[in-house]
């Protein structure tokens, strides 16, 4: 049974590990929630390690770079991993394990965005193309600008029909926008979408193992049950986290903030209900605060 927490300090003892996900437990993308800031600095006093997983695009650096402006001592955290990291170590160190020889790359990125281009540096062994069918591969960063879902429907169906491998980047479905409090699509929709098309999709962020072991492998010795995840998604946080093999408390007021705009306790029945979600979080808590 998920346990309904009120605050932190409720199950503080029990952990020695604090696995965070980023947007929507600690920030909004813009700026850092004081509650959040708060809880940091309370379990760094508390001698508790904390590592950061995230399904950002970018890459680790620049993930790391951007916690002083959002608030955070980058000193706190012991690791910063992001699935955007993954895909770019796998693609400049393991490209050539798959299937077809990786040459030509289509990149999908929002060219509004600051570093766009930014996750190219250090790829230079392939070369970047504009029309999908002279491609040997996929990257899938950020959704192109002004679009919506169907609109790749064609994109899709040509890497179909030349059997394009798909490298996703960002594995979320969606994202809570900034603007509005809305949820937006985030490339794991896209991703999800050519998966079930029939098209291979490589997936390295949550809530794939891989990236959880990653982060963790400079731990000398880790006693599982003494480590707690804590993200908005069941997704990609809580379904990590079960993957893992460790606890998990989902923050209610993130991108599931409708299931639960009548209760908790609704909200938890919500869950239960729904044939997707075979799996619960250990515990829910409104926000990552004490």
């Amino acid at each position: 049974m998920t346990q309904i927490i009120n605050s932190f300090s409720e199950i503080i003892d029990k952990y020695d590990i604090f696995i965070l996900d980023q947007w929507g437990v600690m920030h909004d993308g813009h700026h850092g929630y004081k509650h959040s800031i708060d809880a940091v600095k309370h379990l760094i006093n508390n001698n508790k390690k904390l590592v950061i997983i995230s399904n950002s695009s970018k890459r680790k650096i620049s993930s790391i770079d951007c916690l002083k402006d959002l608030g955070f001592d980058k000193n706190n955290f012991v690791e910063v991993m992001t699935s955007g990291e993954m895909i770019w170590q796998e693609l400049n160190y393991f490209s050539d394990k798959y299937i077809s020889q990786l040459k030509t790359c289509f990149h999908i990125y929002d060219n509004s965005k600051e570093d766009g281009k930014d996750f190219r540096i250090g790829l230079e062994k392939f070369h970047f193309i504009d029309d999908i069918k002279d491609a040997d591969f996929i990257l899938a960063c950020t959704p192109f600008q002004n679009t919506k879902p169907i609109d790749y429907i064609p994109i899709l169906n040509d890497a179909l029909d030349k059997n394009l491998i798909m490298f996703c980047a960002n594995p979320d479905f969606v994202t809570i926008e900034k603007n509005n409090g809305k949820n937006m699509y985030c490339m794991g929709t896209i991703a999800d979408l050519y998966d079930h098309m029939g098209g291979k999709v490589v997936i390295m962020g949550k809530p794939s193992k891989e990236i959880y072991l990653e982060t963790c492998k400079n731990f000398d010795k880790i006693d599982m049950s003494r480590i707690v995840a804590v993200g908005d998604s069941l997704d990609h946080d809580i379904l990590g986290a079960s993957n893992f093999g460790v606890n998990s408390i989902l923050i209610t007021s993130g991108i599931h903030k409708d299931l639960f705009k009548n209760s908790i306790e609704t909200g938890l029945k919500n869950i239960e209900n729904d044939r997707k979600w075979n799996f619960k979080p250990t515990y829910v808590c409104e926000n990552f605060s004490f």
